[in-house]
């Protein structure tokens, strides 16, 4: 039996703003709050977001809907739509499912960086990033954004300013706080706007959330014909991998000098 929800209305907080219009993993993660209990009804974790940016979400409320044509003991399929002024401007998927006992495997060990406290805080362009504001980002290696390096790859300690845990929708939104890879490649920045984003999420959440730092790490897999895919991963403080991410980049030509506002 399919179920429906309506009314769900948010307002962006403009501090998680990006270079056009609301941040997309912040937007991800509204997304997975606001379903996820009409959903899943909270009996099982969230493994899967997927999130289609259909048009940059601006500071109007944000209405979703969705339906969930798929339930079980053990998984829950959803599906929703984001609109604003009676727009779609955000569609998606969620699955959920419940722990089982099978064998583990961990192809993503958390790299060997110096610590937090032994890495330097980057404070990102306000002008490009308002968003990070509410971040505090310490690069974990030599790359940084906009430094010109030949390999599109950023790694850095990254925590919530206001404390928050690292829940499901914290994940979410970590996988999408680093600037684009190729960044670390240029040394002028222009627009690289998330189309779609697709998170998985660990059996490391299924026990509560974590606390403190993350280590985030993103990175360039291909780039041509004005789309880029990236890659990118969060890790506990304690090593644990708590969500993998792959997105779907427009790389935008370079805008015109005094145009990183628009």
């Amino acid at each position: 039996m399919t179920a429906t929800t309506t009314g769900s209305e948010i307002h962006v907080d403009p501090l998680w703003w990006s270079w056009e219009g609301a941040h997309g993993g912040h937007v991800a993660a509204l997304a997975l709050t606001a379903v996820r209990d009409r959903f899943a009804g909270g009996a099982h974790p969230v493994r899967t977001l997927t999130t289609h940016y259909l048009a940059p979400v601006d500071g109007s409320p944000l209405h979703f809907s969705g339906a969930a044509p798929a339930a079980g003991r053990r998984t829950a399929t959803c599906v929703f739509t984001g609109h604003q002024n009676g727009t779609p401007v955000v569609l998606g998927s969620a699955l959920f499912g419940s722990q089982r006992q099978a064998p583990s495997y961990d192809g993503q060990p958390i790299p060997r960086v110096p610590a937090p406290q032994d890495c330097r805080r980057l404070d990102l362009p306000h002008e490009l990033s308002p968003f990070a504001r509410q971040l505090e980002i310490r690069p974990a290696t030599d790359a940084l954004p906009l430094a010109g390096g030949d390999k599109a790859e950023l790694m850095a300690w990254i925590r919530f300013l206001d404390g928050r845990p690292l829940d499901a929708p914290a994940a979410v939104t970590l996988t999408d706080v680093l600037p684009p890879a190729l960044y670390a490649c240029w040394r002028t920045p222009r627009p690289v706007p998330t189309a779609e984003l697709t998170v998985h999420l660990t059996d490391a959440l299924d026990g509560g959330a974590h606390e403190g730092w993350a280590l985030v790490r993103i990175r360039t897999e291909h780039a041509g014909g004005g789309w880029a895919v990236d890659d990118s991963a969060v890790w506990s403080a304690d090593g644990r991998l708590l969500a993998l991410a792959r997105q779907s980049r427009v790389v935008r030509a370079q805008p015109a000098a005094g145009s990183v506002n628009s």
